[in-house]
C-alpha cells in the first residue's frame, strides 16, 4: 500500500467523505486526460473537437482540466462522435 493509500484511509477516519472525494477526482483526472488524448490524436483544437462532439468548447475545458463530473452519457457521445467504444473498468483499489 503506497503512503497516499493510507493516507486517504487516515484522513477518511475523520471525514468519512474524504475516500469519496479523492475517488471522484481520479475519475475526473483520468477522464480528462484520456478526452485531450483522443482530440490531440485527431490534430484538432477544443473548438474543432467540441463541434464535432456536439458540446460548447467550454464544455471540452472543463472536461480537459478536470474541473468536471463528466458523466458516462457525455463520454458515450464524445465515444459515438469520435466512431469509438468507450469502456469502463473496476480494478482492486488496494
Amino acid at each position: 500500500m503506497s503512503k497516499m493509500d493510507e493516507y486517504i484511509i487516515e484522513r477518511n477516519k475523520s471525514n468519512s467523505g474524504f475516500a469519496q472525494l479523492v475517488e471522484q477526482e481520479n475519475i475526473n483526472l483520468e477522464a480528462s486526460v484520456k478526452v485531450r488524448e483522443l482530440r490531440e490524436n485527431m490534430g484538432m483544437s477544443q473548438r474543432e473537437f467540441a463541434k464535432l462532439v456536439g458540446k460548447p468548447q467550454s464544455t471540452i475545458a472543463r472536461i480537459e482540466n478536470g474541473s468536471m463530473n463528466v458523466s458516462t452519457k457525455v463520454l458515450s457521445e464524445i465515444a459515438q462522435a469520435t466512431h469509438r467504444r468507450l469502456t469502463i473498468n473496476f480494478i482492486p483499489a488496494f
